[in-house]
């Protein structure tokens, strides 16, 4: 656990505009270690287009980002990632890779009881729920170490199974010092206190 915090993201003046709608002006906001960034809105307020920013995926803005970290962090968009081609395992062995980490099969059996996914491991993904999709693409969450996790909408489309075992992830990355950045239209029950982005505002 890190001792104190640490600053992991500094973010000035930032402004976004998409056509003629301007999404936020002159945003400015910073992240610590062990804090966890609650970014709400209506829907088109931008959201989505900030993550997108903060991961280098979207240019088109003013203002500066400044990571104080080695690597990017852990990313999940709307998009889980999942290729319905590979089976559930495949998926969670390849996204796992993709951040340099290596599952073994009993940290995949793990991982996907906590999911509650038990069971699914040679299933398909093309024939799952879209839930369950959704559960496939966070499980690299729970194997992947990074310092800092951003996720939009990680809620949506999940069961109340799951949304308890990433509550539990969520403490885990932050009692081991890392942060977290999402949006959602959900009231956040996690033990630790919440910093609030309300771009509707």
């Amino acid at each position: 656990m890190m001792l104190g915090s640490e600053i992991m993201l500094q973010a000035t003046g930032l402004t976004c505009q998409r056509s003629r709608n301007r999404l936020f002006d002159n945003l400015c906001f910073s992240l610590d270690s062990s804090e966890i960034l609650h970014v709400r809105g209506a829907n088109g307020s931008g959201k989505s287009t900030l993550l997108r920013i903060l991961m280098g995926l979207f240019t088109d803005y003013e203002g500066n980002v400044d990571w104080q970290l080695e690597n990017f962090p852990l990313f999940m968009g709307h998009k889980t990632g999942v290729d319905l081609r590979l089976t559930v395992a495949e998926n969670i062995r390849w996204l796992c890779r993709l951040q340099g980490s290596e599952a073994s099969i009993d940290e995949i059996d793990r991982v996907l009881v906590e999911l509650g996914l038990a069971g699914y491991q040679d299933t398909l993904c093309a024939l799952l729920s879209e839930g369950q999709r959704k559960r496939v693409g966070l499980a690299r969450f729970f194997l992947c170490q990074n310092p800092c996790w951003i996720m939009d909408e990680p809620f949506s489309a999940i069961d109340p199974v799951g949304q308890s075992s990433l509550i539990q992830a969520f403490s885990n990355q932050l009692e081991s010092g890392g942060s977290i950045i999402l949006t959602s239209h959900q009231q956040l029950r996690v033990e630790h206190d919440v910093k609030l982005l309300d771009l509707t505002l």
